[in-house]
């Protein structure tokens, strides 16, 4: 049975998924194509939905590294190559597919979240954006950035 630190995890992941759904599932195939962010790189609703996918997958990885006793991330870590590398591999998918994508990767995060004690909560890794932090905090951080995109993407979405 999860400890009440995990509950609140588990529920802000849940959370946060719905939200993403409730709002990527809306969406018309104008809005699919719509600029979220202008600067170089440009990107669209569509590319968005790729980041959240890639960097679902990857901050799981990160987070299975620090509970078992690793670093993180490495200090050579480059936003911009892991942002363009995943816009590359998922440059031809639909966003049907990377919504489910998304949802498989968040069951993922989910399922393996499920079998974290309190202890390895509190490991310590290195977060691309936070620097070093708790799992605990990791795993918060995984909602705090789909979060972040997804309030400001909804100004630019209508």
């Amino acid at each position: 049975m999860p400890s009440p630190r995990l509950d609140e995890i588990i529920g802000r992941l849940e959370k946060g998924n719905r939200k993403t759904n409730e709002i990527f599932g809306k969406l018309t195939p104008e809005q699919w194509q719509r600029v979220v962010y202008d600067e170089p790189p440009v990107w669209t609703a569509r590319d968005l939905l790729a980041h959240f996918v890639s960097a679902e997958e990857s901050l799981l990885q990160l987070a299975q590294n620090i509970a078992a006793g690793g670093a993180g991330l490495a200090e050579d870590f480059d936003y911009d190559a892991f942002n363009a590398q995943g816009q590359t591999r998922l440059r031809d998918c639909a966003p049907q597919f990377l919504l489910t994508a998304l949802n498989a990767a968040r069951q993922k995060t989910l399922d393996w979240t499920r079998t974290l004690d309190d202890a390895q909560l509190d490991h310590v890794g290195q977060h691309p954006a936070l620097g070093e932090v708790t799992l605990e905090t990791m795993l918060v951080s995984i909602y705090g950035h789909q979060l972040f995109h997804m309030r400001e993407a909804q100004t630019k979405l209508g």
